[in-house]
Order: C-alpha cells, then sequence, then structure tokens
C-alpha cells in the first residue's frame, strides 16, 4: 500500500504535483521557523552561559594558586562596558576564559567591539580610562554576543585586592549558567504566537483539495478497500510532501541562520554557531513534522471513515452559539478584578494575570467563528452588491472555514500588542532621560566608604574642560550613617539654580547623595532645607561622598569627565553615570524583546497570507463547478473574483483589528494593576508594519484570483 499511495500521490497529473509543492513548501516554512525557535532558545542558554563566566562567583579547591577577580561596570554613550581587572597570585593561577595568558600590570585584552570604539574617539574620552598595552583581542568564548564591549584589565595583586568585589578563583569558565525560566517563558509565549500561524498554514495546506480527495478515497472504498488501507494511502500522500518540505526546511534554516543571528531579538545579536541544533531538536523536527502532517491527514478522512457514502451528504454546519464568548470574557475579568486586588508576592501576581492572559487567548481563538459569523450577518444585510452578498452569506453559512486560515493572526497579533504596548510604557516611564534634557547632561560620580582621598586639583581640573558648566562636591553630614537616602551637604553657592536655592541667610544646605542628582526634577522655585549643624567653615573639612559634574550635554564633554573622574579615582565600585545609563541597558533590553514581537508580527502576518492564499486555492479547485455555472448564467469574472477577495479579506481585517484592540486593552489592565501606569500607544512603526503585512496579505490574496477564469468555464460544468 505504501508504494500504491506514493503512485497515487502524483496521479492526476499538474493539480496533484501542485497540490504536493505548496504542501511541501508550507511544511518548509514551518520546519524552518521551528528550527530558528529551537535554535534561538539554544543561542539564548549560551549567551546566559558565556554571561555568567564575567559574573563568576568565588570558587577555591585543590592547589592552584588563586586568581583575584574584579568585574564592574563602565558606560561610554549609553553603551555598557564590562571592565574585569585580574592578578595572578602564582604560576599555576587559573587563566581567564577567551584569552591565551593573563595580563600583567599595564597589560589589557579588549573585545573587537570595544577595540573599533577606542579607535573611533579620542584618548580623553575613552582609551586614557584603559592605560597599558593593548595584548590582543578577547576571544567569543567570553563573549556574551559580537558587540559585547569587554577588557580584561591587568594588575598587580597589592592593586586588584583594593577593588571592590575582588575574589579569589582557582577556576574559571565553569560557573552554571544563569537562571533562564524567565528569557524562556518570553521566548515560549513569542514563539507560541509565531508556531500557531506556522501550524494552521501546515494544516491548511494538507487540506488542500480535501473534498476531491474524499471523494477518490470513498470510491476506494466503495470497490472493496478498507478504512486501514485509506489510512495507509492517505498517510504516506501527507507524508511524502512533509518529508521534502521538512528537509527544504532544514536547508532554510542553515541558509539564513547567520542573518537570523544578526537580529538582537534579547536586545543583542548572537554568534552564528549560537544558533545550533541538538540532536533532540534535529530528530523533533525531522520526525515530528513528516508525523504531525500525516495525523493532519487522518484527520481529515473522518467522513470515509463512517460511510463513503458521507461525503456526499453535505449538510450546513450548525451556527456558533454566543457561549463561545465566555472565556473571552473571563479573561478580561480577571485583569479587572486585578485592577482592585494586586497579590503581594510574585508567584501570587502570576496566578491572577497568567490565567486572565490565557483565557483571553483561548477566548479570541474559540470566539472567531461565532464573531466572523456575526460580521457577516452585518455584512449581508447591508450588501448592496451581488459580490458582497455572496461572499457575506458563504461565510454566515460556514463561519468556522472562513475563520480556521486566519486563527494564527489572531492570536499572534494578540501576543505581539500586549507585548509592544507593556514594553513601549515602561520604556517610556523609566527609560532614559531625552537627549538634550536638564538632566542627561549631568554626570554623578558616588564614592563608596573607606575611598582614597580625593586630590585638590580634581574640581579645578572638571571646571577646566570645555563645555563643563559646573563641578559640585556634596560631602558628608558629621552624623552621616550610610542609610538609604541618608543626605549630604553642600555649600549653597554651588547648588545649580535650576535645582533650587536655600533660604535667605543659609549657607549650606543638606541635598540627597543618590545616583540621580539633586533628586526630583529640576525646579529653579524649589527651597533646600538648611543643614544646621554644619558652617561653612566646617564643610571643607568634611569627607566627599559624591560630585556632580554639571556639562552643556554633548557626548565628548560628558565622556572626557567620566574618563578625568575614572583615571584621577580608579577604585570606584559604581562608575560615574548620567541619568539614563542604567535605564538605557533595561530599556535596550525590553526593545529587543519589542524587536522580537515586531519579527513575530511580521512572520505571522506572511504566514496568514499563505494560509489564505492556500485557502483560496483549495476552495476554489473544490468550487470550480458552482462558479462555472455562475458564469454560464451571465455572472462576469469580475464579480466573482470580488466574491472570493472578500470572502478573505473582510473576516483577515476584522481578526486583525480585534487582536490589537483586545491586545492593548489587556496590555493597559496589566499595566494599571502592576505598575499603575497608563498604556502610552505604540510607535507609528507598530502601526506601519501591521498595515504593510495586511497589504502584503491582500497582495497575495490578489495573485490567486487570474487561476478562477483558468479553472471555470463551460468545459468544467459539463466535465463534472
Amino acid at each position: 500500500m505504501i508504494g500504491f499511495g506514493l503512485r497515487l500521490a502524483v496521479a492526476g497529473g499538474r493539480e496533484a504535483l501542485t497540490r504536493l509543492v505548496i504542501i511541501a513548501a508550507a511544511v518548509a516554512v514551518g520546519a524552518g521557523l521551528l528550527l530558528t525557535t529551537l535554535a534561538g532558545v539554544n543561542a539564548v542558554n549560551a549567551q546566559l552561559t558565556r554571561y555568567a563566566s564575567m559574573y563568576t562567583n568565588a570558587s577555591t579547591g585543590g592547589d592552584a594558586d588563586p586568581l583575584l577577580w574584579s568585574t564592574r561596570e563602565d558606560y561610554f554613550q549609553g553603551k555598557q562596558i564590562t571592565r574585569i581587572d585580574v592578578a595572578a597570585t602564582g604560576p599555576s593561577a587559573p587563566t581567564p576564559v577567551g584569552i591565551p595568558a593573563t595580563p600583567g600590570p599595564g597589560e589589557y585584552y579588549a573585545s573587537p567591539s570595544l577595540q573599533r570604539l577606542l579607535a573611533a574617539h579620542p584618548a580623553d574620552q575613552l582609551g586614557d580610562r584603559y592605560p597599558g598595552r593593548d595584548l590582543g583581542t578577547v576571544g567569543p568564548a567570553a563573549l556574551t554576543s559580537p558587540d559585547t564591549l569587554l577588557v580584561i584589565m591587568g594588575g598587580t595583586p597589592d592593586e586588584v585586592a583594593t577593588l571592590p568585589r575582588t575574589q579569589q578563583l582557582t577556576r574559571v569558565g565553569d560557573t552554571p549558567a544563569l537562571p533562564e525560566t524567565t528569557v524562556n517563558l518570553i521566548l515560549g509565549v513569542i514563539a507560541g504566537g509565531l508556531l500557531f500561524p506556522v501550524l494552521i498554514f501546515i494544516g491548511t495546506a494538507t487540506r488542500l483539495s480535501a473534498a476531491r480527495r474524499e471523494q477518490r478515497f470513498a470510491a476506494m472504498r466503495l470497490v472493496g478497500a478498507t478504512p486501514k488501507q485509506i489510512s495507509v494511502v492517505a498517510a504516506v500522500e501527507a507524508a511524502a510532501a512533509a518529508v521534502v518540505g521538512t528537509a527544504v526546511g532544514f536547508l532554510l534554516f542553515f541558509a539564513f541562520r547567520g542573518s537570523l543571528a544578526s537580529i538582537p531579538f534579547t536586545g543583542m545579536p548572537f554568534f552564528p554557531s549560537d544558533m545550533s541544533l541538538g540532536l533532540l531538536d534535529v530528530l523533533l523536527v525531522a520526525l515530528g513534522v513528516p508525523a504531525g502532517a500525516a495525523i493532519a491527514a487522518q484527520v481529515s478522512l473522518r467522513r470515509v471513515r463512517i460511510s463513503p457514502l458521507g461525503v456526499t451528504r453535505r449538510v450546513t454546519p450548525r451556527a456558533p452559539r454566543a457561549y463561545r464568548l465566555i472565556p473571552l470574557l473571563l479573561g478580561v475579568g480577571v485583569l479587572v478584578l486585578a485592577l482592585g486586588y494586586r497579590p503581594p508576592t510574585s508567584d501570587g501576581q502570576t496566578a491572577v494575570f497568567l490565567p486572565g492572559l490565557l483565557f483571553i487567548m483561548v477566548g479570541l481563538v474559540a470566539a472567531g467563528p461565532w464573531l466572523t459569523m456575526v460580521g457577516a450577518r452585518v455584512l449581508a444585510r447591508y450588501a448592496n452588491r451581488p459580490a458582497t452578498l455572496i461572499a457575506a452569506r458563504r461565510l454566515a453559512d460556514n463561519p468556522k472555514a472562513g475563520f480556521r486560515a486566519i486563527s494564527g493572526i489572531m492570536l499572534a497579533l494578540f501576543v505581539t500588542s500586549v507585548a509592544v504596548g507593556v514594553i513601549t510604557t515602561i520604556v517610556a516611564n523609566r527609560g532614559p532621560a531625552p537627549v538634550g534634557s536638564a538632566e542627561a547632561g549631568k554626570v554623578s560620580f558616588n564614592l563608596e566608604q573607606n575611598a582614597p582621598a580625593v586630590p585638590d586639583t580634581l574640581l579645578p581640573e572638571l571646571r577646566s574642560l570645555t563645555g563643563v558648566r559646573t563641578a559640585t562636591a556634596i560631602r558628608e553630614r558629621p552624623d552621616w550613617r550610610k542609610s538609604a537616602g541618608e543626605p549630604g551637604v553642600i555649600a549653597c553657592t554651588d547648588i545649580p539654580s535650576e535645582y533650587g536655592r536655600c533660604a535667605e541667610g543659609v549657607t549650606v544646605a543638606e541635598v540627597p547623595t543618590g545616583l540621580v542628582p539633586f533628586d526630583g526634577s529640576a525646579s529653579s522655585a524649589r527651597v533646600w532645607p538648611a543643614a544646621a549643624s554644619v558652617s561653612l567653615a566646617d564643610l571643607q573639612r568634611l569627607p566627599l561622598t559624591s560630585i556632580i559634574v554639571d556639562t552643556d550635554g554633548s557626548a565628548a564633554t560628558v565622556e572626557r569627565s567620566r574618563t578625568v573622574l575614572e583615571t584621577t579615582l580608579p577604585t570606584f565600585q559604581v562608575a560615574p553615570n548620567v541619568p539614563g545609563d542604567f535605564e538605557s541597558e533595561f530599556a535596550n533590553t525590553l526593545r529587543g524583546w519589542e524587536q522580537l514581537a515586531n519579527v513575530t508580527i511580521v512572520a505571522s502576518l506572511a504566514l496568514a497570507g499563505c494560509s489564505l492564499a492556500v485557502s483560496v486555492i483549495g476552495g476554489l479547485s473544490e468550487r470550480r463547478r458552482p462558479f462555472s455555472l455562475l458564469r454560464l448564467s451571465g455572472a462576469p469574472v469580475q464579480v466573482l473574483r470580488r466574491v472570493v477577495a472578500l470572502e478573505s479579506a473582510v473576516p483577515m481585517l476584522a481578526v486583525a483589528a480585534v487582536a490589537i484592540g483586545m491586545g492593548l486593552l489587556a496590555a493597559h489592565l496589566f499595566l494599571r494593576a502592576q505598575m499603575h501606569y497608563t498604556l502610552v500607544a505604540p510607535e507609528p512603526r507598530f502601526y506601519v508594519i501591521v498595515v504593510v503585512g495586511l497589504a502584503a496579505c491582500l497582495g497575495i490574496i490578489a495573485s490567486t484570483l487570474p487561476l478562477l477564469e483558468r479553472i471555470t468555464g463551460p468545459e468544467t460544468a459539463r466535465s463534472e
């Protein structure tokens, strides 16, 4: 029966071959995307493993001499630079990953991206922070990404021992990877939104010409074929195309792996080698996809199994009921209830929000046929053209079939709308200070307890830099306890005018010593409280706790100020920063996930267009006799083309609007309940991507319409 099934798969000439090619193409796209998703998860895990090697924990044991290791963060124009200071205490000390030997005092290794950055900017902006001899580049084994900025500085044991967070290591490179549960969860949700359209695409393709195949298999049953034999023939036919498609999917994945790795899905690109596949991944796709196609073929023959005559007993399916809206309403209700009740723990919040989002996702898919039916009935009621009326009546008679091909796009657009809405709002509220704002030009340097004495020449040197307006020193109060929010003291004449003033007669004021200078928004009307126990004469004898440099906001001035501070006080724990340095890293990570969501939108819309095209071709093949009779009765071809276009375009556009609206509503409810933020509308590029994607889908549908004239006509009506 297997050989007979293979011969039967290509029987029927061009039509059969076209069907097999379309099924193979659908499976190839699905397999390629599935391989990309699996490789993406592996790439994220590889990134996390290398990231953990830069933030290794102290390890002891064995007879090896320890390696002194200190990891700190620096910034340059909003980009984070990881600085690792190392010192070998003996000949058997381990060597850091990615370099051939531990650098000695006055030597360093830099990542390729950092070396390019050093070469592109004057030394007084960046290079002076890393004095010494450049020994070469840090290898990929120590880099999270090709864009990672990393420097490994050598020093003496005494020098490195005085640095913050210094550890003694007898082993390096075997630190377990950071927990990736959250990352995998995000990837899983995004992948689910992408793979669902893939499954719809494969399912739609395998159902191509389902009615004609059912008739053929029913005829075989009538001449004596058993249900088991029919199942084998159908499985062989579907699996043959799926095997070819899976092989092409592997070729597509490896052909585009380098391009896919360069996309910063997580805020930074991958190395191409990170996009790897394990043996289990290969077997899962190579065996699972053809098996899934065979199962889909088995499911499509359920009417033939009942009776070979059941194929001809075609009746209008039962109309969907309104109860399909219940899961959708439950999901929205859960998120609304969360506005009044927010569990105090993370687990409790997850137990509230996750079920609510899942209910909405399930509800959208369940309610889709009912919404399609209602929309079709409304369209039919107000139709004033024959094409609109015919299309609306057919959608209303079988809304499940009309919704099936575009159900994947609904889920994908909902997931990505939620992600984009949440990310856009968080970035707007917690992102970096806007370029050109008063805060963006302030360089803040917090000194740690027991920091070395600050040279008297530091403030004059800072003030002499071109573009520096003021350099202000905040000092410790005599009763300073280094507690959170503990204020420092400052001379009233040193407070920048845009941040307020002191009361009349006050010479020394109290101000915060946090990372953001002069906590709060700039306000010239603010009056700072007096430091009652400190006189102006006492102020100069108090130790410094932070230094604030007010610049003109230019990148060159900000970086020169940073370099002077770091080279003068090289044992810093927290590097000099401007408002937005820490937030910029967080915002860039979120923008990476937003870009992944945008990629998901593009891919899901493309798949939806392909699914619709396959569905249109299948519908035309199965309805060519009715369309031929309509043409014989006088219906123009243009009218029939409008019927086909409306049957596909109207549900797709309606589904897109509902999915985006529900996604933004869910994002707003989540943000209000969880963070007390009001939803910020996504950037225009989100809507541009959606509109362009939908237009491309319509273009794909339009490309199938010329087939209508070729397959309908008097000869078709006579032959069938």
